[in-house]
């Protein structure tokens, strides 16, 4: 609990910068400081109930893409209100001096509801979702009134998030005025003399949830390749998609970059439409340089559809592995099958003429 008396004004200013200086997630407590001496307070007129009530409202759309970078505005406002007061001397006569006081420190405690040295954090319990913004302040807030600029926070939202709403944790850390005593020495014209002022402040947490979408959408990735891509040689390079998505897509394309040993006229092929979890197959045909060395290459590739409502979209680049063989590797091992199957013949041949040749001899005996 902290204390305040208008002689000594500079204490409000330090008990902002305590406030603000608080660990993101300190634990909001109240504690009492030692009241000097001069001050000693036989009455507490009102005991005042409500207080501030911050709310945040979001900025502009709150769905977004998987792989999305984006600032989050939100704009904040006090609703705070006073809900209730209690007469604490009852129906004691009070002298036109108490009666002064009393008045007076109403006006004090009206200001209960404003929300002093406000910060802001956002988090996220969902690791799909990253906030890389730390703590904002968003200064005070009267009852009634908003921040002029929206408090922003950078979130990040993770290529593989499902589509899907996601909460974040929206948390308020404020001062407020918790309690006002007055005193003074006599009336005159002017008002009050001596009039002494003792503001007791407390520490106060909130917390709501901001809701983020991720949209729909198709996404897609290699389900396999097929080919023989020798050095020095043109081939067919076979390569079956999958809609891993969540939207359906049609008249799709799939449009290959060949780089280096890799050259083509043929980059594009059609794949047509696919529903969530359905496959197509794209074929290309590819010149390898004879130069290639033998190893494992990645061929980009990027899938242009149209969506469900019609709009042109491209892909995030897909990545096909695959790996150059030796020059003459294919036509070898088709030879050596060659081979093979040549000696089967000739052995499964030479066993229908041994064996004639001895039933033969089984007759001439």
């Amino acid at each position: 609990m902290k204390f305040f008396n208008t002689k000594n004004a500079v204490l409000v200013s330090i008990f902002i910068l305590i406030f603000s200086a608080l660990p993101v997630h300190a634990e909001m407590s109240t504690s009492n400081l030692d009241l000097p001496e001069f001050f000693n307070f036989d009455d507490n007129y009102y005991t005042v109930y409500g207080g501030p009530d911050i709310s945040a409202s979001l900025v502009g759309d709150n769905e977004f893409s998987r792989g999305d970078e984006v600032t989050l505005g939100l704009n904040l406002m006090n609703k705070g209100v006073i809900t209730g007061f209690k007469d604490e001397e009852g129906d004691q006569s009070l002298s036109s001096l108490e009666q002064k006081i009393q008045q007076t420190e109403m006006g004090y405690e009206a200001q209960r509801t404003t929300a002093i040295g406000i910060v802001a954090v956002l988090s996220s319990d969902d690791p799909n979702i990253k906030v890389k913004s730390g703590q904002q302040e968003a200064g005070t807030l009267f009852s009634g009134g908003q921040t002029e600029e929206p408090v922003k926070f950078n979130i990040e939202i993770s290529k593989n998030a499902p589509a899907g709403v996601y909460p974040l944790n929206l948390d308020f850390f404020y001062g407020y005025q918790e309690n006002v005593q007055l005193n003074g020495d006599g009336e005159t014209n002017l008002g009050i003399t001596n009039l002494e002022v003792g503001v007791w402040y407390a520490a106060a947490h909130q917390s709501q949830k901001v809701l983020v979408a991720v949209q729909d959408e198709a996404d897609f990735e290699v389900a396999s390749i097929s080919g023989d891509l020798e050095a020095g040689d043109e081939a067919l390079l076979r390569v079956v998609y999958k809609n891993t998505g969540e939207e359906a897509v049609k008249d799709a394309t799939v449009r290959i970059s060949a780089d280096d040993p890799f050259s083509t006229t043929d980059d594009q092929s059609f794949l047509g439409s696919m529903a969530p979890g359905e496959s197509s197959e794209a074929v290309f045909k590819l010149k390898v340089d004879e130069a290639a060395v033998v190893k494992s290459y990645a061929i980009n590739s990027e899938i242009k559809y149209e969506d469900k409502d019609g709009h042109s979209q491209i892909s995030d680049t897909v990545k096909i592995q695959v790996k150059t063989l030796p020059a003459g590797s294919s036509s070898a091992g088709m030879g050596t099958y060659i081979g093979i199957l040549v000696l089967i013949v000739v052995l499964v041949a030479g066993f229908f003429v041994v064996r004639n040749y001895m039933a033969a001899k089984k007759e001439d005996n």
